[in-house]
């Protein structure tokens, strides 16, 4: 009995499977050899397209290189919202929880080599800290951004505001994952940061101290 025939694919599958290709491995050179010595001639060759191909999905190297961020960006996103989703069920939900939690997960991702070398060192250099931001608005930031919010809408703190300390904890995480990165013995790093940070988050969403009432003469 012979096997049915698979029908052949449509241009538009033909052109995601083409750009799909040159992304993954443009991703394993980038994250290899970094973004100014990658070489498109490899990444066409590795993906086995022309450049033609390479060309028609992207209109540069750099071009290229963002798409690839905006992957990366979307990747790391991903992994907090996972991570922080036991912590947000409307049956002991735990904002303070989940916001260490993805905390974690971002550090987690970040310390992978290629995640690093391409999001955290190269992108701002290449694509500029203005555009590196745009693109991490709708991820990281994001993610970031939800966490504060749920954080401060159970914990209640006129000293704080959402927009300022998602953006304060975002530079603080970025640091955090380079210097885990950066340090000798990474392991003991990353555990000491994990402690310091989970102890910093609490104390910044510390309740306040109630004001007490003036007593009546």
């Amino acid at each position: 009995m012979s096997r049915p025939r698979t029908p052949p694919r449509t241009q538009a599958e033909r052109l995601a499977a083409t750009r799909a290709a040159l992304l993954k491995e443009a991703r394993t050179i980038f994250a290899a050899s970094g973004y100014e010595a990658a070489a498109t001639e490899e990444i066409v060759k590795r993906a086995k397209v022309t450049r033609g191909a390479l060309y028609h999905h992207f209109k540069d190297k750099r071009a290229l290189f963002e798409a690839v961020v905006v992957e990366v960006a979307r990747g790391i996103a991903g992994t907090i919202d996972d991570m922080a989703v036991p912590f947000t069920s409307p049956v002991g939900a735990d904002p303070l929880g989940a916001l260490i939690e993805g905390t974690q997960a971002f550090l987690d991702a970040c310390l992978d080599p290629a995640v690093r070398r391409i999001y955290l060192i190269d992108a701002p250099a290449v694509l500029g800290w203005h555009r590196w931001r745009e693109i991490d608005a709708p991820h990281g930031v994001r993610s970031l951004r939800e966490g504060v919010a749920a954080v401060l809408a159970m914990r209640p703190d006129p000293g704080l505001a959402v927009e300022p300390v998602t953006f304060l904890l975002a530079g603080a995480f970025n640091e955090a994952a380079l210097w885990i990165a950066e340090s000798k013995d990474e392991k003991a790093a990353r555990k000491e940061m994990d402690r310091v940070l989970e102890e910093f988050i609490a104390r910044l969403f510390a309740r306040p101290p109630r004001k007490r009432a003036r007593a009546r003469a």
